[in-house]
Parts: structure tokens; C-alpha cells; sequence
């Protein structure tokens, strides 16, 4: 198969797949590694095959794991590629029992970066379909015609290849061409995984970044780094002291919780007044409001204060498009195509239903995103909105009469248990601990005026009496 990567978009890599080839790599050293021989399936006879119990055994005896923990690395190792079955392909886990594995070579291992194209698709399609004479399965039809309508221009190369391909693989012996067609079939179930399954190799947002320009930008941002402004450490703490001192009776384990606290007594008042859609919210709650936008737009009961003030403003599209972007952002993989598409059609299509008002270069990127979309291809106009809220709509509702109403309906509750200082937690004041300058100067205080204590003072004076009278004995100079 053929695969190519120049002009494609570079993905970053997920951190722990270096580790995972790194004991891959442990696993087929020929001393201390998995063992692997000739085995028999059918009438094949694969070389360099292995069984799972083998590798599950491996595993445990190397990195000293349970069972349990080995057999979810392991399936992990099978998912991502690096080890794929012969037996029953489709299975991406690691059967503990005599199951046939091989290793897939490292040019198919997902670090390599080589991006999985339409037309290498295409032609593995191709490929199977002449091998199978048309039995292909639901969903490999189903690609193949999209694919067939969507590369029309090149189809007589992707044939050509497909059929170049097969015309060598019908050279090789039959246990290589057995293993190699099972090595093919596992790179694909990966990277292009069929309905149903998951897709592991969600990266997320793509960069567009050429990895040989690293070099270029590191050089770049260290120059910025140079021209940043820094701030003295006793600004940053200071920072750290306000913050801490705004938000600390807001803390239920440095002040307390009232009327009580449900984790040390049989009272549940507390979780029940602070629900997330609570008729009428605490005192402290609502003020926790007017501290900062984030506060207000975190919690659901302010959001839905805040939702009621822009429909009056008539602009209540705008925190229904940022509730619908995070609800794709951390929704399930399987919709966010499906997601994505209904966001635009209700919020930034052309006489939209719920229009939102977006700058044309944030629009460009976004419509540029959607089509190839992911969890975060919204992240550009739903910046926009946010700040949009943060700076015009919020200032406007904390003076609204809708949030002065809240704050004044909002309940305060009293302490309903007696405060003792036996149990943790209760509210009560708490008070800062001396500098430890301070506490030295007091420990050599205390020092010195012990050392007055224990001196005689008769002892004293009598060796000052001695001094003075042979200073009179001795005669004149």
C-alpha cells in the first residue's frame, strides 16, 4: 500500500504512545521477549506468531502487574495497532488463551505520522474487492462508493494500483500473503474504524504545522518570551492572597458549611439548598455570582438567571450557541459530526434560525473547520461569544433588576448544630500563623531574660567592690 504525507495536516501525538512502543519494542527482543514460533491456522503455516496468553504472561512477569491490570495494557497494545490478531481480525482485544498474534511493523505504528488518505483507502478497498469478488461488508460498501464519487477524477489510478498490489501479493508464498493481508486489515481497523467501534486515534484539533518549521517557531517564541512583561513574585503572591481571601467563605473545608456539614452529621440540608436548579439559591451563592463571569456562566442556576436576562435583552442565542458548543466539546464522539452540522444550520448559516452576530474572520475559520469537523472546531466563535457576554451582557445584568430580586429573595442559613471545636470543619474563625522571623525574635527575648533570671547579682556587685578598692590601693603614677 501506498502512503503519503507531504501537504497534510501534522497531528500531535498522544504522550503515551512512546511508552507503548518502548515495551513493544522490550517484547520482540529475541532473549527476553514474548516467545514466538511457526503456528499453524488451518492449513497456514504463519511464521512469527504468538499467542495471547503468551504475551499476557510477558506482561505480568516484566512489569510485575496483576492479571487484570496486564490484560487491559494488553488490550491496549491490540487497539492501537501494535499487535494484531490473525485469528479473528475484527476482535481488537487480547485474548488470554491460545489466540494467534503477530506484531504489526513499525512503519505502520501510529507515531510514524503517515496520515491514513482517501486514496490508500480507496485502492485497500479496491483491493478486497477484487480478492472477494464483491463481497465486501456493509460498511466497506458503503465507503467505497464514497469514496468512488468523491476521487472519481483518479479512479483509473486507484484500480491500477489495487490491481498492481494484488497481482504481487499473489507472487509471495502463502503464509507471508496470509500475514500481510492480516497486517493490512489491522492498520485499517484502526485508522479508519468501522460503525460502532471506537475511534482511538481521536487526536482532537488538528495543528497545521509543518513539523520541520519546529525549529523556526521555538526561536520565534523564545524572542516573544524575551519581550513579555514579568511580574515580581510579590505581586503574584499577593494575587494569591486576594484570591485566596475572596474565595475562602466560599470554602467549605477552610470556613465551613452552614446550616451544617452533611459529610460529619446525618443533616443533608446543605445538598439540598445548593442544587444545581434550586428554586431559591443561598445568599453566598448569588454573591459567588458577581465575583467574575466564569463563576456565573459554571453554575446552572446562574446560567439560568443569566439565560432569562438576555431573552429580555433579545439575545438569548448567544449562551445557547456556548451551552451547545460545550455540550460538543465534551459530548459523545460518535454525534460530533452530527453536532456540529445542526450548530451551524440553527446559529451561523446564512437566515438562521437563532443567528449570532460573529466578526467575518472568525466566521472564516469557523466555516473552514466545519468542513472537516471535531470537538473543537468551535472554539473560535465560541471565544468570540464569550467574551461578547463577558464584557457587554454581564456588567448589565448585575445591575438588572433580575439579579438584585435573586440577591434579595436568596436565603441564609443558620447553623442548625453547636459548634464544637472536637469536630472538624465547623465553621469558625481561622487566624494566620506568626512569620517565623517573629517567632525568633521571641525565642531569643525569652533567652535573654532567662539569662538575667539565673544570674546573683550579691556575686556581681562584690567583684565590682574588689575592682574599685585596688584601684585605690595602687599607688599614683
Amino acid at each position: 500500500m501506498t502512503i503519503r504525507h507531504q501537504g497534510q495536516q501534522y497531528r500531535p501525538r498522544m504522550a503515551f504512545l512512546p511508552k507503548i512502543e518502548a515495551l513493544v519494542k522490550d517484547m520482540q527482543d529475541p532473549e527476553t521477549g514474548v516467545r514466538v514460533q511457526n503456528q499453524k491456522i488451518l492449513v497456514t503455516s504463519v511464521p512469527h506468531a504468538m499467542t495471547g496468553s503468551d504475551v499476557l504472561q510477558w506482561i505480568v512477569q516484566r512489569l510485575w502487574i496483576s492479571n487484570l491490570e496486564a490484560q487491559n495494557l494488553g488490550n491496549f497494545i491490540v487497539k492501537y495497532g501494535y499487535i494484531y490478531p490473525l485469528q479473528d481480525p475484527k476482535n481488537l482485544i487480547l485474548k488470554p488463551d491460545g489466540s494467534l498474534y503477530r506484531f504489526q511493523t513499525p512503519y505502520f505504528w501510529p507515531t510514524q505520522q503517515w496520515p491514513a488518505e482517501d486514496t490508500d483507502y480507496a485502492i485497500y478497498l479496491t483491493k478486497r474487492n477484487i480478492k472477494k469478488k464483491g463481497i465486501l461488508e456493509e460498511h466497506e460498501k458503503e465507503n467505497y462508493n464514497i469514496l468512488n464519487k468523491k476521487i472519481n477524477y483518479k479512479w483509473d489510478f486507484v484500480i491500477m494500483q489495487a490491481k498492481e498490489q494484488y497481482r504481487t501479493g499473489k507472487e509471495r508464498n502463502k503464509a507471508d500473503r496470509y500475514a500481510l493481508d492480516c497486517q493490512e486489515k489491522a492498520y485499517w481497523l484502526v485508522h479508519r474504524c468501522p460503525p460502532g467501534m471506537n475511534n482511538v486515534l481521536d487526536y482532537g484539533l488538528d495543528r497545521v504545522t509543518n513539523p520541520n518549521e519546529v525549529q523556526v517557531n521555538q526561536i520565534m517564541y523564545y524572542q516573544q518570551a524575551l519581550l513579555r512583561s514579568t511580574v515580581k513574585s510579590s505581586v503574584s503572591l499577593g494575587g494569591i492572597v486576594k484570591y485566596s481571601e475572596q474565595f475562602s467563605s466560599n470554602d467549605a473545608l477552610m470556613s465551613g458549611c452552614l446550616p451544617s456539614n452533611p459529610w460529619i452529621t446525618d443533616d443533608t440540608q446543605f445538598w439540598d439548598l445548593n442544587a444545581k436548579l434550586v428554586e431559591i439559591p443561598t445568599k453566598m451563592r448569588v454573591e459567588r455570582w458577581a465575583i467574575n463571569f466564569s463563576e456565573l456562566i459554571r453554575d446552572p442556576k446562574g446560567r439560568q438567571s443569566f439565560q432569562y436576562f438576555l431573552k429580555k435583552e433579545f439575545s438569548g442565542e448567544n449562551l445557547g450557541f456556548w451551552e451547545a458548543c460545550e455540550d460538543l466539546k465534551y459530548g459523545d464522539q460518535s454525534k460530533v459530526k452530527e453536532k456540529a452540522e445542526e450548530i451551524y444550520k440553527l446559529f451561523l448559516a446564512p437566515g438562521a434560525r437563532r443567528w449570532i452576530n460573529i466578526d467575518g474572520k472568525t466566521m472564516d475559520i469557523t466555516v473552514k473547520g466545519l468542513r472537516h469537523p471535531h470537538r473543537y472546531v468551535l472554539d473560535a466563535a465560541q471565544t468570540h461569544i464569550y467574551m461578547l457576554m463577558k464584557k457587554d451582557s454581564y456588567a448589565r445584568y448585575l445591575k438588572s433588576p433580575i439579579y438584585k430580586e435573586m440577591l434579595a429573595k436568596a436565603i441564609e442559613p443558620q447553623g442548625t448544630t453547636k459548634r464544637s471545636s472536637s469536630l472538624p470543619f465547623m465553621r469558625r474563625h481561622l487566624r494566620s500563623s506568626p512569620s517565623p522571623v517573629i517567632l525568633r525574635q521571641l525565642e531569643e527575648e525569652a533567652k535573654a531574660r532567662e539569662a538575667a533570671n539565673t544570674v546573683d547579682i550579691t556575686q556581681v556587685m562584690s567583684k565590682l567592690d574588689r575592682r574599685s578598692q585596688l584601684k585605690r590601693e595602687l599607688p599614683p603614677k
